[in-house]
């Protein structure tokens, strides 16, 4: 494991990782004989090549341009880990869900920062929540969408790659040990099946909506994995697609490294990302916020007695957002609408 602070801690992938794949363009044959036909039938020919073509028609009697759906309000949730009832009940706060539990917020959208498993009780039943809650909210006009943590590639490598050794700063290694260490709970694991696995390996990394970028780790190596969003996606899924455990633990690694943002050097680390990304501010989990203002001297400090978290943290004049409130620590599990409220 890396020499830093312990790293704390939709149904398959839906729009927004599905949408760096080209779209299928329609093809229609052309109709053989259309320029033999009849007299005057040359214009209806033209009239009927250009409607196939799918170029818009013009002129008085023209169809309207379908407008685009409406954009919901937008939301995001900090770190779950496994804390089923907590999020059930921040999300109803919301009225994002119902008192069953079902999409309830028509074309809303929510992100998840990433983080669903590891140290609370039911990290399963939180992954089935937000997988349910995909194909519903986009049934309903809006969507559901999720970002890749470090404790989801913990524990895509402790299933894959179990207590085979790999190579890290601290000397060898494993990702069953390392997950174990960091919270993992062994109903987690008996429970996990191959759709949990096939829907974590195809997370975003990091994605931007309404001028804030989102990521899950407040740290700059997503800059090491390319040059554009489209492109630190594609890099993190072809990673884990070759399945090899060296590489796999150095993106657990990276992804693990906190606190960019947090000291004198923050505001031009969050420049960094936003120039590479676009945003105008970044909007992350992963640290939680009694850890990150020093309240607390580690992740495990869970005797409540760090202040109470209200609402994220701004910072780093005034250019990131902290979303974990650290409910692993007697904190709060934070749902928050953005854009914040000055």
């Amino acid at each position: 494991m890396p020499h830093s602070p312990q790293p704390y801690g939709q149904s398959p992938r839906v729009p927004a990782q599905a949408s760096r794949l080209p779209a299928p363009q329609a093809s229609l044959p052309a109709e053989p004989g259309l320029a033999a036909t009849a007299p005057g039938a040359a214009a209806e020919a033209a009239t009927l090549s250009l409607t196939l073509s799918g170029e818009p028609e013009t002129g008085p009697g023209a169809a309207p341009a379908p407008e685009a759906p409406a954009l919901g309000p937008l939301y995001v949730v900090g770190d779950v880990h496994g804390y089923l009832d907590e999020l059930r009940e921040a999300l109803r706060a919301q009225s994002l869900i119902d008192e069953d539990d079902h999409w309830a917020a028509g074309n809303t959208r929510l992100w998840f920062l990433g983080d669903f498993t590891d140290r609370g009780p039911d990290g399963i039943g939180v992954i089935d929540l937000v997988m349910r809650l995909s194909a519903e909210a986009a049934a309903a006009g809006g969507y559901c969408k999720a970002l890749m943590g470090n404790h989801e590639l913990l524990l895509i490598g402790a299933k894959r790659f179990a207590d085979t050794p790999v190579g890290s700063g601290a000397g060898t290694a494993s990702f069953q040990a390392a997950w174990l260490l960091n919270g993992g709970q062994r109903t987690d694991m008996e429970r996990l099946e191959d759709h949990h696995l096939q829907w974590m390996s195809r997370l975003d990394a990091i994605a931007e909506e309404d001028g804030h970028l989102l990521v899950h780790s407040d740290t700059t190596a997503y800059l090491e994995y390319g040059d554009s969003i489209e492109a630190v996606n594609d890099t993190v899924t072809e990673t884990l697609q070759r399945n090899d455990p060296d590489e796999c633990w150095d993106l657990f690694r990276k992804f693990t490294k906190r606190f960019a943002f947090r000291d004198q050097s923050g505001p031009q680390a969050v420049h960094d990302l936003l120039a590479r990304y676009g945003g105008q501010r970044i909007v992350h989990g992963h640290s939680p916020i009694p850890y990150l203002l020093g309240q607390v001297g580690s992740e495990e400090d869970e005797d409540g007695g760090a202040p109470a978290v209200q609402g994220p943290h701004v910072y780093a004049d005034g250019l990131a957002v902290a979303m974990d409130g650290g409910v692993t620590m007697a904190g709060k599990l934070l749902v928050v609408q953005l854009p914040l409220a000055d």
